[in-house]
């Protein structure tokens, strides 16, 4: 099963679009390297030369709203991020962040800019490893995690076809 998720927060507000998380100027484009040095820029300039593997998003209300373009969450995936924590998702971005592996959670916590966090999906629990204050999340059903374990749906599928033959 996914272990435990650990990385730096970066925060950002309301209503986060997907235009913000890559621009639609980028998306001529398919290589994931040219989406993710374009990814947030948006919103943050200097994110996607600052974000390192393994980094965590912590936005407020309807992240990743506006078009269903795929393209948003494997940019952040593609360029280190872990995992995001946000209020509420749009539920096309939430659906296609979980068709690519990308963990979406939805949860109030209260953690500054560059606080340390771990995610333990299994327990459901998050924690600021800065405050040590604990905050409770819905764990994730076992299909929900088999998914994520498996890098997204299609990997996931393709795994489940070929034990079953």
């Amino acid at each position: 099963m996914l272990n435990l998720i650990e990385g730096k927060v970066w925060k950002f507000g309301d209503h986060i679009d997907t235009d913000v998380i890559i621009p639609g100027r980028y998306l001529r484009t398919f290589n994931l390297d040219d989406l993710a040095a374009h990814v947030m820029e948006g919103v943050s300039a200097d994110f996607a030369q600052k974000v390192e593997k393994g980094d965590i998003i912590v936005a407020d209300w309807n992240f990743g709203c506006g078009s269903s373009r795929e393209q948003a969450p494997l940019a952040l995936k593609h360029a280190g991020v872990s995992a995001i924590i946000a209020k509420s998702f749009a539920r096309i971005f939430f659906r296609n962040a979980i068709n690519i592996g990308l963990p979406v959670i939805v949860a109030d916590i209260e953690v500054e800019e560059g606080d340390r966090i771990q995610l333990d999906l299994n327990k459901g629990e998050i924690i600021n490893l800065n405050t040590d204050k604990i905050y409770k999340i819905q764990p994730f059903k076992k299909f929900m995690l088999e998914i994520l374990q498996n890098g997204g749906l299609v990997p996931h599928f393709l795994k489940k076809q070929s034990l079953n033959k």
